[in-house]
């Protein structure tokens, strides 16, 4: 049975997903298509979707404006998996507030039960690596790569926390969806990949 995964290709770190997830879906022997997504009727037709890193706020308004963004919502609510990296995770929670200017006004799409900080680890030059665990997940060792990225302070009863990194939440998973304050796109690990695709693979069957 073939599976199609998409990225959602409004903004940010879209080939690079591509790429990670076609990597994936071949090294577990799996029938699959991945595809960038933009339109209502693309997102339709998927089993799992990733919104990629990039700037929150252009991908959440220019997703409204395609009405994309309610059909992400309609999919997510039947049960498809989501991972969503940095900008991704921020549009998955229920509220984001920015380190430096607080509550924000932007479109998200409220299914984490989280409490996010954007930029909690500082602005653009402040970007880093450092290797995380997740063990939960059977991933003990990966290499975070943090630009701009954001972190978790509070989590609901629902929400399992994957990884931390100096105390500070960086990945979490609720039912379906992941959430991850870093880019594991730009690795080339592709254990993270790999466990989303599994993911999509069971939830399909």
């Amino acid at each position: 049975m073939s599976i199609n995964v998409g990225i959602l290709a409004i903004q940010g770190d879209v080939q690079e997903n591509i790429d990670a997830t076609k990597r994936a879906v071949t090294e577990l022997g799996l029938d699959g298509n991945v595809i960038p997504v933009k339109t209502p009727e693309e997102i339709s037709n998927l089993d799992g979707l990733i919104i990629p890193g990039g700037e929150s706020t252009t991908i959440g308004h220019l997703s409204l404006v395609n009405s994309s963004l309610k059909k992400i919502k309609e999919k997510i609510e039947k049960g498809m998996p989501v991972l969503g990296i940095c900008a991704g995770m921020i549009m998955l929670s229920k509220t984001a507030s920015d380190r430096i200017i607080g509550k924000t006004d932007q479109p998200l799409l409220e299914f984490l039960d989280i409490k996010l900080e954007r930029n909690s680890f500082g602005r653009q030059r402040d970007s880093f690596q450092a290797d995380i665990s997740m063990d939960s997940i059977d991933i003990p060792v990966f290499n975070g790569v943090f630009i701009r990225a954001p972190s978790v302070s509070d989590v609901g009863s629902g929400v399992q926390v994957l990884s931390k990194f100096n105390d500070k939440i960086i990945a979490v998973k609720q039912g379906n969806i992941i959430g991850t304050a870093f880019h594991p796109e730009l690795t080339q690990d592709t254990s993270l990949h790999k466990y989303f695709v599994n993911l999509v693979s069971t939830s399909r069957n």
